[in-house]
């Protein structure tokens, strides 16, 4: 930029000010985030009365929260809870680094649902979704979000306490044997290892090269979980990224020949009727199509499929849901499908 149009970008953003207009803001650098140091990772911990994952290129920590006291069957199987029954916590800082964002996904029965949002009020969080992730499953599972804002150390203890007297407290768990926590990943969590396992089940390979990105075995359980890397998405000063909830999953359970695969989409509002399209020409079934965040920008609409058949035919469903990202601009514009 040459001095000229230096002189004349000032002028405008001086204009701008002087009409009342906003001015404008550099846009956050992606990856900047400040880190979580050692001392806040530890309170985090401490509070939480659990060991988490911390992923240095996102900045963030995880706290993983598996129901493993709950024996869940969808379609009348028996599936692992690895399958999409775990919750997690994450805290991440402000890219300004002066406060710091609790963003969690609690898995509960209906009858925990409204006792836990008044705990949540009770100790300074907020709800921002409620809603399901199956169909077919039993018992009958609902999904809650809850932030905050705050110091990291502050909003574990916050959280703690409002899951204190709840089942999906660490502290009122079962023990089980777990995958490593560094494996959570957005929107559910690692879950009780089983005998079998996916390699065994699925040809891991075959599915690989379907998706086009490198799956995570999770017990019995091969699971898929895809970033948004085209977009910045803010909210409440904080860079969303993959592990705080931003990204597209499918989970594998069962048999190669006789699969189950349960997912979610992030979308932009213009990619919500071509992903339904394209999962519904792969026979997937549309669950739920929903809100996870609030005061996100730009805003992020969630969808949730279910699928019963051949792995490699439900890898190509998802697939054909991914291929429709970033394609259909960022601006809702109403048309036929």
């Amino acid at each position: 930029m040459n001095r000229r149009q230096v002189l004349q970008a000032s002028a405008m953003i001086g204009a701008a000010s002087v009409l009342g207009i906003p001015e404008l803001k550099a846009a956050p650098i992606k990856g900047k985030t400040p880190p979580l140091t050692t001392e806040e990772i530890a309170a985090i911990e401490a509070a939480m009365g659990k060991k988490g994952a911390y992923k240095e290129a996102e900045a963030l920590h995880t706290t993983s929260l598996p129901r493993n006291d709950l024996k869940i069957r969808v379609r009348g199987e028996a599936v692992p809870i690895s399958f999409g029954f775990g919750g997690w916590a994450s805290i991440k800082k402000t890219v300004d680094g002066k406060s710091a964002m609790l963003m969690s996904d609690t898995v509960l029965l209906q009858e925990e649902v409204n006792p836990l949002i008044s705990a949540a009020h009770a100790n300074g969080l907020e709800v921002s979704a409620i809603h399901n992730h199956f169909f077919y499953e039993e018992p009958r599972i609902f999904y809650m979000h809850l932030h905050g804002m705050g110091a990291p150390a502050e909003l574990a203890k916050k959280f703690a306490a409002t899951i204190r007297q709840s089942k999906i407290s660490p502290a009122n768990q079962p023990q089980a044997t777990t995958t490593d926590p560094a494996d959570q990943s957005g929107n559910t969590a690692a879950g009780a290892a089983s005998p079998s396992t996916a390699k065994k089940a699925f040809d891991t390979q075959a599915l690989d090269a379907i998706v086009k990105h490198t799956g995570t075995e999770n017990g019995p359980t091969y699971k898929y979980t895809v970033g948004r890397e085209d977009l910045t998405v803010m909210a409440m000063g904080v860079e969303l990224t993959q592990s705080i909830g931003l990204n597209s999953w499918a989970s594998f359970s069962g048999t190669k020949e006789r699969a189950h695969v349960a997912g979610d989409i992030a979308m932009l509002e213009p990619e919500v009727n071509p992903v339904i399209a394209a999962l519904r020409r792969n026979n997937l079934e549309v669950v739920a199509l929903h809100n996870h965040m609030l005061g996100d920008d730009p805003r992020m609409i969630f969808l949730h499929y279910y699928g019963r058949g051949e792995a490699s035919a439900l890898a190509r469903g998802f697939r054909a849901a991914l291929d429709e990202l970033g394609k259909h601009g960022k601006t809702l514009n109403h048309s036929k499908h």
